[in-house]
């Protein structure tokens, strides 16, 4: 009988697990980049808890000649992508960005320039102390197909997003772990059934409880955690191993 492989979101956070440096961690997102087959990926320290320095920490696989100009030129101030970290939770997709003042529109075109990828899509991340992360994924395929490769990673791309955001604070030394509530047996399941991408009504068919107690043990998981979202208590749950993904 045959080894069942390993899905690419528990390669890639079996990958991120064992960084321990900045430099590991600069390897390991061009392995997760490589098995998704994305251009280029991007994580962003905007604000760290309790700190008032911005952008104190960033890991990118861009061309060096780009970040090195990025940074000269201080393009976080046009780049629109900087401005998701104060917007919202939800993915963007970089075609919804608004591109309409000059600037804007020279900063992408120079970008292109560096081939960081024809499309992009940005997670924004905010952690329960105020800190702010952005993960980026970039890409070149034709329309359509970037749609696809777009939805099917999008659960993936969520839990890794956050993931990243506990481990390069963590490695970083921006913020040291700290202590949380033990979950419950059903919470930990609940929580491990949604990781392998089950929705809660098949989440409460798999357990045999009523997809309101799901949503209960979930809500008490996320307080427990110290989460925000659903996908922030996944991300930390499986950073602490208290589950497997």
């Amino acid at each position: 009988m045959e080894d069942r492989q390993p899905s690419p979101l528990s390669w890639s956070l079996a990958i991120l697990r064992r960084v321990g440096s900045p430099a590991d961690l600069s390897v390991a997102i061009a392995h997760i980049r490589d098995r998704y087959r994305f251009v280029h990926l991007v994580f962003l320290v905007v604000r760290p808890a309790n700190r008032a320095d911005a952008y104190p920490f960033y890991c990118t696989t861009y061309p060096e000649e780009w970040t090195s100009l990025y940074l000269r030129k201080n393009y976080f101030e046009i780049d629109p992508v900087i401005e998701l970290s104060r917007t919202g939770f939800l993915p963007v997709d970089w075609s919804n960005l608004d591109r309409r003042s000059p600037g804007t529109r020279g900063f992408f075109k120079e970008a292109e320039s560096f081939d960081i990828g024809r499309h992009g899509l940005t997670v924004p991340i905010r952690g329960p102390s105020g800190e702010r992360s952005l993960f980026s994924v970039t890409s070149n395929l034709p329309g359509a197909e970037w749609r696809k490769l777009r939805i099917s990673s999008n659960h993936d791309l969520q839990v890794l997003s956050h993931y990243l955001h506990e481990k390069v604070l963590s490695v970083s030394g921006l913020q040291k772990n700290g202590g949380y509530r033990t979950l419950s047996r059903r919470e930990q399941e609940c929580l491990q059934l949604l990781a392998r991408g089950l929705v809660t009504k098949r989440v409460a068919a798999r357990l045999q409880i009523s997809e309101h107690t799901v949503r209960l043990y979930l809500k008490l998981a996320k307080r427990k955690l110290d989460a925000t979202t659903t996908y922030q208590a996944i991300a930390r749950a499986s950073f602490l191993e208290i589950i497997e993904t």
